[in-house]
């Protein structure tokens, strides 16, 4: 008698992410209304109350209402997690019964993966839980379906809901990837010099706001803190001058100017024989000031991971009542959005 063991979620993650392009097809035809009697027995167990859910008739007749975001997210992941089933897993013996649980802080917990539905602004919300979260990412793995849901055709009824690509990212993808590549280009150095510089770097980088003049002088220092005195000392010559600019243009709106001893702990950076520590010290200093009790020292765990991440992020994340997660690079585009903190 062969014994079937239960396969492990990363195998069935694994045979997902060399289906993608299957995975896609398949959702599309199923969202044009067509075959979906094959998956009508997933969709009903997936269903509220164990009933096919109510935009399922709609479906059949190749026509969603104008649904918001938050219900056209919910379209896809019940379509998503119906096709990969039907079309994937279909053969796999022994699978357990998948269902979509977003409250146990992952949307397919048997899978261990979640799901994003992006547009074309390519942004979605997510829920906060760590500001560490910008350089470590989540803790699994996501896939990342680009629909068609802001399109002209799909808001006049012209063409029905669609998938326009599909990437699946891994836990520590989910990152800010930008401050990642400023994260890892430091590493290494500043644990030599001593954990508590690194600690207070990382914690920076993780509370740093882009809507902040002076983060962003404080970013640029730290993109070459490896360098030596005189290209140090040229940045805060032009962070000086920056700022000059900032305040003339402010008297000349008629504004309240800046006062000058704002950046004067920048300027007294190219006073110090030690400028590492010196410009570590007043990014240190910006958190406090700026985020007073948002702000802390990363914990036991998050330091742990910080140390053995890949820090590979891919995408962008900014600050809001949620994390705003911005996927353009993960799709080959730009975006005329600072992805990051800079001059």
């Amino acid at each position: 008698m062969t014994l079937h063991l239960q396969p492990q979620a990363s195998e069935l993650r694994n045979k997902i992410s060399e289906n993608l392009d299957l995975i896609q097809t398949s959702i599309n035809h199923y969202l044009a209304g067509n075959d979906l009697h094959e998956l009508e027995s997933i969709l009903t167990r997936l269903g509220r109350g164990g009933k096919l859910p109510h935009w399922y008739e709609g479906l059949t007749k190749r026509s969603l209402p104008n649904y918001d975001g938050k219900t056209i997210g919910s379209i896809v992941e019940m379509m998503l997690l119906a096709t990969i089933e039907n079309k994937v897993f279909r053969d796999i013996p022994n699978l357990p019964v998948f269902m979509i649980n977003p409250a146990k802080g992952v949307d397919f917990p048997q899978l261990g993966l979640g799901v994003k539905s992006p547009s074309d602004n390519f942004c979605t919300s997510e829920p906060f839980f760590s500001t560490y979260e910008r350089l470590l990412g989540n803790m699994h793995d996501s896939l990342v379906l680009l629909t068609n849901y802001q399109d002209k055709d799909f808001k006049d009824g012209k063409s029905t809901l669609a998938i326009k690509q599909t990437k699946l990212l891994r836990g520590s993808e989910l990152a800010d990837k930008n401050l990642c590549a400023l994260a890892k280009e430091h590493r290494e150095f500043l644990l030599q010099k001593n954990e508590t510089l690194c600690k207070k770097f990382i914690q920076f980088l993780a509370h740093v706001n882009q809507s902040s003049f002076m983060a962003n002088y404080l970013v640029t220092l730290l993109k070459n803190l490896q360098q030596e005195k005189k290209v140090i000392d040229k940045e805060i010559d032009k962070i000086e001058k920056n700022f000059e600019l900032r305040i003339r243009k402010q008297i000349k709106k008629g504004e309240v100017p800046f006062d000058k001893e704002e950046i004067s702990e920048i300027l007294k950076i190219k006073d110090t024989p030690h400028q590492v520590e010196a410009i570590i010290n007043s990014c240190n200093d910006w958190v406090i000031e700026n985020q007073k009790e948002f702000a802390r020292v990363a914990n036991d765990n998050e330091w742990e991971r910080f140390l053995v991440s890949p820090l590979d992020g891919k995408i962008s994340i900014s600050f809001a009542l949620q994390w705003r997660y911005n996927f353009a690079s993960v799709f080959g585009r730009s975006t005329k959005e600072i992805e990051s903190v800079e001059i």
